[in-house]
């Protein structure tokens, strides 16, 4: 990591200044918001000393806590929390292109959750910032962090999901396993709706896709990438949370659990977990393997 003094290269510099820009857009809801938030981030880093600087082991990640601070205490003030919490027309989301931008669905979505809800998903789903930070951000300890983080993944859930019987569930994920099985994008991208978004939980442990990917056939193409066939994986249905879900293994070892949000007969959300952490109880010995 470079010292104080030392020179960045522009490349560095631009992907780091796009990231914070990023953070602050989904904590936010508002690009125009966002640029002053970082513009805020930056005017903090230059004002401490050289010393105060150079220890700054990872400069990108302290300016990251920093945006999210502001942008925290932005949605928690009453007289600029509405403005904040309110994503700009559609217009600001085409101006800078579809593609890798929040979509205006979700935005609107985030608006219910509570500002540190917001902040803990955004930051530990969307992009994957560690533990600490997230707890740094927020000012609660990490296992308060990861309910927090918890309990806005349920929120969610809950407004993307209507009632299906668990039979006609059932259809559909196993229309979904073998679509998946088959590598048969169209097929996938028909049981999946158009506005369709699905969540990739890493929890920074893998290189796991960092933001979620809307759009039916997008996230058919992200699923079938993910869940290429390979000689030593499998994706089978199982149980998942009461549900039928799916869960694919390399080898033996359980790689990710996978719940689908189902509305009448296409999927409106899925829930991709391949954070090692979260799958230890997946992994575990049972009596019957010793």
């Amino acid at each position: 990591m470079e010292h104080a003094g030392e020179a960045v290269p522009i490349a560095e510099l631009l992907d780091e200044r796009r990231h914070l820009l990023e953070v602050a857009h989904w904590m936010l809801g508002s690009r125009v918001s966002a640029e002053g938030v970082v513009d805020e981030a930056y005017r903090q880093w230059y004002g401490l000393t050289d010393g105060q600087r150079a220890r700054v082991t990872t400069p990108r990640a302290w300016l990251t806590q920093v945006v999210g601070g502001i942008c925290l205490d932005r949605l928690t003030l009453p007289d600029r929390g509405e403005e904040a919490r309110r994503p700009r027309p559609d217009t600001e989301v085409r101006e800078t292109g579809v593609e890798g931008e929040a979509s205006a669905v979700l935005l609107r979505a985030l608006e219910s959750l509570a500002p540190a809800e917001r902040a803990a998903f955004v930051l530990n789903d969307v992009f994957g910032a560690s533990p600490g930070t997230v707890a740094g951000v927020v000012g609660q300890s990490e296992p308060q962090c990861a309910e927090l983080a918890d309990r806005a993944r349920r929120s969610l859930r809950a407004q993307g999901a209507h009632p299906t019987s668990p039979r006609r569930h059932a259809e559909v994920v196993n229309a979904v396993r073998q679509a998946c099985a088959d590598a048969d994008s169209g097929r996938l991208a028909s049981l999946l709706a158009p506005d369709a978004t699905a969540y990739f939980d890493g929890g920074g442990k893998l290189r796991a896709l960092s933001r979620p990917v809307d759009g039916g056939e997008r996230v058919a193409r992200s699923l079938l990438t993910l869940l290429s066939r390979h000689p030593r994986t499998t994706l089978d249905t199982h149980s998942v949370n009461g549900r039928a879900g799916l869960v694919a293994r390399y080898d033996d070892q359980v790689a990710a659990v996978i719940t689908l949000d189902i509305a009448g007969s296409h999927v409106v959300q899925v829930w991709v977990v391949l954070n090692p952490d979260k799958l230890r109880e997946w992994n575990r010995p049972r009596p019957s393997d010793a």
